[in-house]
């Protein structure tokens, strides 16, 4: 219990310290004449990097997947509320974009439930992983190439590029290697993908967790090896 309080201590002092090193990325963006729209966009991703997937590594040192769930929903707490009072984390959101307070609750509820059905953390934090590191450079790529917010496959490539080994080693911890990779081809095929209100973080999380969850079935029924 110690070790948790400590933990968490340790990464809300990281969190807040990450979200305002954006803001100052923010403003050199701005003095590099960077249109206001790109360098928010930028920003999300850097957040994205920063606190859902850093952060995320070390949610396997907690003792209980509970942790990881307060985290989730205290986290889109706060991101919800900021939205609703208007403009106070202007450096990375926007009035008609709140995908942030999804991300976060994808992240929370997606580690929460494989840490309880597989009972690995390390293959509990994949979902949230792909969503922050993959779908994170993604975007970066996209529109670094194209200038706006695209679907374009060249973001896939390089989720792929990430996903894919990410998939792979935190995977074998559980002896799910392959289940590992198939998941990070899965939330890197549904990540174009977006239905009104059903964003990239929501698809991501959901079929990644539902992959490496069936695979774990098959591998403990047929007692696979891979």
């Amino acid at each position: 219990m110690l070790i948790d309080i400590i933990l968490s201590f340790v990464l809300f002092i990281y969190a807040i310290l990450a979200v305002y090193f954006t803001k100052y990325i923010f403003q050199y963006m701005r003095k590099k004449h960077i249109k206001e729209k790109d360098a928010i966009y930028y920003n999300r991703k850097f957040v994205h990097i920063l606190l859902g997937g850093v952060i995320a590594l070390f949610m396997p040192l907690y003792s209980s997947p509970i942790y990881p769930l307060i985290a989730g929903i205290i986290l889109s707490i706060i991101t919800y509320a900021s939205h609703q009072r208007g403009g106070k984390m202007y450096w990375f959101q926007t009035n008609d974009d709140k995908n942030d307070v999804t991300f976060c609750i994808m992240w929370g509820v997606s580690i929460f439930a494989l840490w309880m059905l597989i009972g690995n953390p390390w293959v509990a934090i994949l979902p949230a992983l792909y969503m922050a590191f993959g779908d994170g450079i993604t975007g970066i790529i996209r529109n670094a190439t194209y200038n706006k917010r695209t679907k374009h496959p060249i973001g896939n490539i390089y989720m792929a590029l990430i996903s894919i080994p990410l998939g792979y080693f935190l995977g074998s911890t559980a002896g799910i290697a392959l289940g590992g990779v198939l998941a990070g081809v899965v939330a890197t095929i549904v990540e174009r993908y977006e239905f009104k209100s059903i964003d990239d973080n929501i698809l991501i999380t959901f079929f990644s967790t539902i992959t490496l969850y069936g695979y774990f079935l098959i591998h403990t029924a047929f007692h696979l090896s891979f």
